[in-house]
């Protein structure tokens, strides 16, 4: 498969932190592609539509209308069924991201420190059920 018929990844990166994984995703044959904050990744998600989409998950309590950083981009994302969505997060806002999962259903969520295998076998298993 060229490059450009690989199926393109947008990583979210707005806090980082952690490990690059994008050999992993490269590996595994995807075009990456990255922005450095949810509103860049908006405007980038509107002219592009990525088969994989892997975000931060980042609590917001001074957000006077949502709790997160990703609440828009689930709710554009859902006019696009098809596309995977991998959320990382820190264990301590798992009760956060369990509200948003309430909102948004269908992603696959990674607690830091984020395991590459667990990762690898998110972006490579069988698609979730839409709504699950």
């Amino acid at each position: 498969m060229s490059e450009s018929n690989a199926p393109l990844l947008l990583a979210i990166i707005e806090m980082g932190g952690y490990p690059n994984f994008t050999p992993l995703y490269e590996r595994l044959g995807f075009r990456v592609e990255m922005e450095t904050s949810g509103r860049r990744a908006m405007v980038w998600l509107k002219r592009n539509a990525p088969a994989v989409v892997v975000a931060e998950f980042n609590v917001e309590p001074a957000f006077r209308d949502r709790t997160s950083n990703l609440e828009s981009i689930l709710a554009t994302l859902q006019r696009r069924p098809g596309t995977r969505v991998v959320v990382f997060y820190e264990p301590g806002t798992a009760p956060a991201l369990e509200k948003l999962r309430q909102r948004f259903s269908g992603f696959e969520a990674l607690a830091f420190p984020v395991d590459e295998a667990l990762l690898e076998r998110a972006l490579t298993s069988a698609p979730q059920a839409a709504g699950g």
